[in-house]
């Protein structure tokens, strides 16, 4: 049973704003204040909003470097030199390789890649990487979704003859690589208007610019944008922006005519095609495309993505979907052993920070322990195990706190370490595993405040059933695509209760499904899916009133599509906000 959520309402916008907007639009009040809350004022943004277009895509040039990326690569080309395109093994670093290797690949055979094995060389550029570039006669490596930090590697590899291209969207540190171009929008010399792209996203913009300065016309890209929207999606990076135009195209993309590669992952993930959307994404095709890197090579993914017929496309599709169930098996048990170490007090650290180590555990599921036991606790976490004779793990963090900069203070006991604010990794000796136990407990208890520790649900808006009308849920839906930055709204109704036919569903009845009536409007009823909340049942089933808060969805099944609730959390009635 996750931790108790803690529910606040944000404050209404201003009544004026909202007002006007609301006439102009000719919306509900409740839209209209989420509107203002995205910035949207007037019919104009409205519009602008709603209707998203590639014309609002940025010039790839104003990113730092591009001129010289692009003249460097179709120099290459030209001369007939080979290019190895070099990604990470995650989904944004595969999506990333495909779609710029499929693009390049339009102009040169010369063209092959290189994901590296997360096991045998960890995350990023590797020296038995740039060893495999230099015999095999490859010149020029660009890298996807890393590098930024690479310095001492892409020096190797120019003592080697081999120039380097970096297209990466993680913070640099105070000094780049010697590369010949360094394609980063968080570079603090890079005005690029637009600075959270995907590291798949980096790349897009690589093609674009190159397919402009040597008049290869922007339709033909418009179908790589399905391998984007799954970058996008999977990566959690802002849904705002450029990064919402292109995730909306690449949406349209995904579910008018997706490559074969992703195809053939719609239907092993039993979803309807046409109706794919950003949850399905990061909830099925998202972690499907990641099983390859962790259970066996992230170049099965990359085959899988650039893939141009159907039978190879499933014949690929089958084996990851193998590596994803094994994936799931090995998380449940593994997440079951940490869970049972830390009720056991058989942990590194508890207090501040949940620290677990086990020598045995897969390196590949480290991460969603991680996020697992976050769920569980609400703690920072850092799950770790040994690979090639090092500790090394994976990080998650709470909403608010930088557990990034708690890892940085404890650099100099580490080999190595990357990441993000929410998310690291990290890889240390194993004397030094107690010492950085201690030291990140003792810096975290200096930093977190008690309030971070509880979850929070931001609540936008109260509404009663009879708001949510076909029109009403018609307009919210243009609110698409959702995610960090423009989360699906999350909605408040109090005082309801079941219909009477509620009942548990899922494996092992872990979750509820419901047909929610409000006492003030009992001919409104609406049917509801709560995941993972099956102790609230017997109070349920009792008539007894709750409160819940929720998010508005399609449920699409065998051609009939309906309203839903998908409850985020609920309450016994007298706990009210």
């Amino acid at each position: 049973m996750a931790k108790e959520c803690k529910w606040i309402l944000k404050e209404p916008s201003d009544p004026a704003k909202v007002n006007r907007l609301s006439a102009e639009v000719g919306i509900d009040k409740v839209l209209a204040d989420l509107l203002v809350k995205r910035g949207v004022e007037t019919f104009e943004q409205a519009r602008a909003f709603f209707r998203p277009n590639l014309s609002n895509l940025h010039d790839p040039f104003l990113m730092k470097d591009m001129d010289i990326a692009v003249e460097r690569l179709h120099d290459a080309i030209s001369r007939g030199e080979k290019i190895l395109v070099y990604g990470d093994y995650d989904v944004d670093g595969t999506t990333a390789v495909a779609l710029v290797f499929s693009f390049i690949q339009r102009f040169t055979s010369k063209v092959d890649f290189y994901i590296p094995d997360r096991y045998d060389e960890g995350y990023g550029v590797s020296y038995k990487g740039i060893d495999f570039a230099a015999e095999n006669g490859f010149k020029l490596i660009i890298t996807l979704d890393c590098g930024i930090k690479a310095i001492d590697k892409v020096n190797y590899a120019r003592e080697k003859g081999i120039d380097v291209i970096i297209c990466d969207h993680h913070l640099p540190e105070d000094s780049l690589p010697s590369a010949v171009a360094v394609l980063d929008p968080k570079r603090e010399d890079c005005n690029y208007p637009f600075d959270d792209l995907s590291g798949c996203g980096v790349g897009f913009k690589l093609v674009q610019a190159y397919a402009s300065r040597f008049g290869v016309p922007f339709e033909s890209l418009i179908p790589l944008l399905d391998l984007l929207v799954v970058s996008i999606s999977s990566d959690l990076v802002t849904m705002v922006g450029e990064n919402r135009v292109l995730a909306h195209f690449g949406l349209k993309q995904l579910n008018e005519n997706p490559c074969e590669g992703l195809l053939a992952m719609i239907t092993l993930s039993n979803l309807e095609p046409g109706h794919i959307s950003i949850d399905d994404i990061v909830f099925k095709i998202g972690p499907r495309i990641n099983a390859a890197g962790r259970m066996e090579s992230g170049r099965l993914a990359v085959e899988l993505l650039k893939a141009t017929d159907a039978r190879t496309a499933m014949d690929i599709g089958r084996k990851i979907n193998e590596n994803n169930n094994e994936r799931k098996n090995i998380d449940r048990e593994i997440t079951q052993e940490a869970l049972e170490m830390v009720q056991a007090g058989d942990c590194l650290a508890h207090e501040n920070v949940t620290i677990v180590y086990n020598p045995k555990w897969s390196k590949g599921v480290v991460g969603i322990v991680a996020s697992r036991l976050v769920e569980a606790y609400y703690k920072p976490t850092v799950v770790l195990t040994k690979s090639n004779g090092f500790v090394t793990g994976s990080a998650r963090s709470v909403s608010g706190f930088d557990l990034y900069e708690a890892i940085d203070s404890c650099a100099d006991l580490l080999e190595n370490f990357g990441g993000h604010v929410y998310a690291a990794g990290l890889t240390l000796k194993e004397e030094n595993l107690d010492e950085f136990a201690r030291r990140m407990d003792a810096f975290i208890s200096g930093k977190i405040k008690s309030e971070m520790l509880v979850p929070i649900v931001d609540v936008d808006a109260r509404l009663g059933f009879s708001q949510i009308t076909p029109k009403f849920f018609r307009i919210l839906k243009q609110f698409q695509p959702f995610g960090p930055g423009n989360n699906n709204p999350i909605f408040v109704t109090e005082n309801v209760y079941d219909s009477g036919s509620g009942r548990k569903v899922g494996a092992g009845g872990i979750h509820l499904k419901l047909d929610l009536i409000q006492e003030s409007q009992p001919y409104h009823q609406i049917p509801a899916i709560a995941f993972n909340m099956s102790e609230y049942f017997d109070y349920i089933r009792e008539g007894n009133p709750f409160d819940v808060c929720y998010a508005i969805v399609e449920n699409y099944y065998r051609g009939n599509s309906s309203i839903q609730l998908r409850i985020r959390d609920m309450r016994e009635r007298e706990d009210i906000i």
